[in-house]
Parts: structure tokens; sequence; C-alpha cells
């Protein structure tokens, strides 16, 4: 069986291709390879085996497969389909018979479904129930493609013209970055993490005593609720040290807590964990929380477990501008947001999320946006002007140093990255 997004697509790279290749429409029919069914939608060989062509497009079109037996499956753009909608593909893939049973997949960076498919063929973190052994992954760049690279030479002058991200991810295979990516300034380097240089992820360290503690909340029940544990230094500097969210091993999908077992867990968090036991900690969260018309509020539930908020700003724009200044280096690498490795969601959605369609500067709230809410409700509550463009270096141009025998260094100290300035906060 062969998937595409659409049948258009279908057509055009699948069945018209394949019905040429097997003379599918020969006037003779001796001469024909297969014959092609269109109401059907497969080809059928004499022996009886078929190839069928089906779109996937949404949910709605997942649940059509549903009882669908076949041995093998190829499904084409892979990253067009989401985790959920893979997960009911796949399960076609079985049967009695001892034809042994196989999943291709192609797929280029970025789309709803660029997490999964770099999460298990690029960075191959594997889940409990996933044998490494079962996935292979064959990196193919245009310059592979020796056919293509002869009948079109030029090709890859086009791939070269496109934008930055795009060039990146067709031309060169890079899966960290793709067209559409809200927060392409996260980084993630582990070679970094000791020098905490030009990455925000870190390996933890021990919280020192004076620095303040805080808390950022969004609330979810059947979509993931969020809530994520910051510590603040004495420069400003932000650290995401804990978090607990509450998703199934589905992306996106949430453990359905009520409001008194999410608040029963944070309190016992929070009065157990070295880290926070016994600080105080400054709650913010979603406005939303306090709304109560149909009785007790959220907030009055997590008051009741000793768990308090104020309410966040809830200005999307500035909130998300806030994210980017905090992820911003310095010219040394150093950012004023850092995140521990321990913090797994943040880690996982933040690279996930892309812009709106129909709102350039806002995120599309259909992706698993919980994390960068919360995220959003904690920078507002301490918001940071951007870094100041470096000035262009005129030592070499400068008629004062022009015939001085002295180098710069002698001149100037090194800089040391420069400390932001709080527009408000709580202090």
């Amino acid at each position: 069986m062969i998937i595409r997004k659409t049948y258009p697509e279908l057509q055009e790279n699948h069945i018209i291709p394949m019905c040429s290749m097997l003379n599918c429409y020969a006037p003779n029919r001796a001469d024909r390879i297969a014959s092609y069914n269109d109401a059907k939608k497969h080809i059928t060989f004499p022996n009886g085996s078929r190839i069928l062509f089906r779109y996937c497009d949404n949910a709605k079109d997942a649940e059509r497969f549903q009882g669908t037996e076949v041995d093998v499956l190829f499904i084409d753009e892979a990253t067009h389909q989401s985790e959920d909608k893979m997960k009911k593909l796949t399960a076609c893939v079985r049967g009695v018979n001892d034809f042994p049973k196989r999943i291709y997949l192609t797929a280029n960076p970025g789309g709803d479904g660029h997490g999964w498919v770099k999460r298990l063929f690029i960075d191959r973190a594997f889940q409990d129930n996933e044998n490494p052994d079962d996935y292979m992954f064959i990196q193919s760049l245009v310059t592979d493609n020796k056919a293509l690279m002869e009948a079109d030479p030029d090709y890859i002058r086009q791939l070269e013209a496109l934008p930055p991200k795009l060039r990146k991810a067709w031309l060169e295979g890079d899966w960290n970055v793709f067209d559409g990516m809200f927060f392409e300034d996260f980084m993630d380097r582990p070679d970094q993490y000791a020098s905490k240089q030009w990455t925000h992820v870190i390996d933890p360290f021990e919280i020192p005593e004076g620095w303040r503690i805080y808390r950022s909340f969004d609330w979810g029940y059947n979509k993931p609720f969020s809530c994520g544990w910051w510590a603040v230094d004495y420069e400003g500097v932000a650290y995401r040290i804990l978090e607990l969210y509450g998703c199934t091993k589905t992306p996106n999908e949430g453990v359905k807590w009520t409001p008194p077992q999410v608040f029963a867990e944070i309190a016992r968090i929070e009065r157990e964990h070295r880290w926070l036991k016994g600080k105080k900690i400054i709650g913010i969260a979603d406005p939303a929380i306090w709304n109560a018309e149909t009785g007790k509020s959220i907030a009055d539930v997590a008051a009741e477990h000793s768990v308090f908020f104020q309410k966040g700003d809830h200005e999307r724009i500035a909130g998300w501008m806030q994210v980017h200044y905090r992820l911003a280096f310095d010219d040394n690498g150093f950012p004023m947001m850092y995140i521990f490795s321990n913090c797994k969601a943040f880690i996982r959605t933040i690279p996930l999320l892309q812009y709106d369609e129909h709102k350039p500067e806002d995120l599309d709230t259909d992706g698993e946006d919980h994390v960068a809410d919360e995220v959003r409700y904690f920078l507002m509550s301490r918001p940071i002007k951007p870094r100041v463009a470096k000035k262009p270096d005129d030592f070499a141009s400068n008629p004062l140093n022009m015939f001085l025998d002295i180098s710069r260094e002698d001149i100037r100290g090194k800089r040391n990255h420069p400390r932001m300035e709080i527009i408000r906060g709580d202090e």
C-alpha cells in the first residue's frame, strides 16, 4: 500500500508513473504486466498481488484504514503525517502469511511529522516499546540522485537559491532546522553543555540558596497541562530546572488528570524536591484558570493545595518576543535562559512549533504549544529588553588608530557579556 497526503499527489507521483512502467494501458492485453482499476485505486498482478493507492490527509482519513491488512507499507513524504496518524497506518502491516512485513518511509525535514521522524531515525531516542533494530535511516541528498543530476543538472541551483532554512533542510539534509520553525533560535548542543556557550540546554546543577524560584503553569485536561519550575540568578538569567508535563506517550494527548490530582502532585513535588522544599515559590499561570463560571475555579482548587498563582500576561506576540530575547546569544555565546537537560517536554516540543499561516507573527496553536504558553507567562512576569546590536569595529579605519603601532587588545579590554535590564519584576 502506497500512502500520500492527497489523492492528486498519488496520481501524479505514483499512479501515472507505475501504470506506465507496467504497461497497464497497452492496447494488446498480452503486453500488460498488470492492470489498474481506477475506481478501486489499485494495481493487480496476474498472481493476485495488489498495490493499493490511498491518501491520508487528516484524522478521519486515518480511521478509514482500520481493518486493512497489507504486507508492505510505503509512506511517501512521511513528515506530512502526524505521529498519531502514523501509528494507525502502520497498524495495517500484519497478516497470517509468511511474507516478510516491511515499512518504507521517504521524508524531508519539516511538516507535522518532523518530530517523530527525527526522534526515531535521526536522534534514535527510542521509547520502551520500540526496538532500535527495527529502524534504519539511509540519507539521500540530491547529489545522490544520479538520474536526476544527469537529466536536470540545473536542479541543484534551484535548491541553492532557496531561503537559508529551506536550503539547509532540502539541500544539505539538516534535520535541526526547517522552514516555518517558530523557535529556530533554540539550540541544544550536548558538546557545549559544560561551557554553557552557544547552547540553551545544559546539565543540571545544584541551585544556589539565594536564587529566586518561580513556577509557571498552563492548564490542560484532554490536552496536556504543563508546569515548569525556574531559578533566576543574580544577573537575571532564568534556568528551567524542573517540569511536570501531563502527556501520555502519544504527543499532545493529555493524561486527563482532574485539578485536584494535578495540584496535589505539584504540591508534593514542592514539599519533597531538594531544589524546591522550603522555598518561597512565585507562581504565574494562564488567566483562564480564574474562570469560575461553572463553579469553583481551577485557581481556587490550586489554592486549596497551597499552590498559589498570580495572573500571567496573556499578550501573545509580546510574550513570544520575550522568548526570543531570552534565547538570543551575546557575543560570547551566553543566553539569558537555560534549560536543564531533564526538562524533556520543553526540549521535545519547542523545536517543533511552527508559525501560524494566517498570523505570521504568531505561533500555530494547532501544535503542541502548552510548554511554550507557560514559558511565555513566566517570561512576561520578568520582561527584558533585546540585546543591543554590536557596533561596527572602527579600529582599523579610525584615523586616531591608523598610525599607532599598538594592537587593539592593548587599547581595549576584553568585553564581558552584557547584563540585560529588567523592565519590571517583583523585586
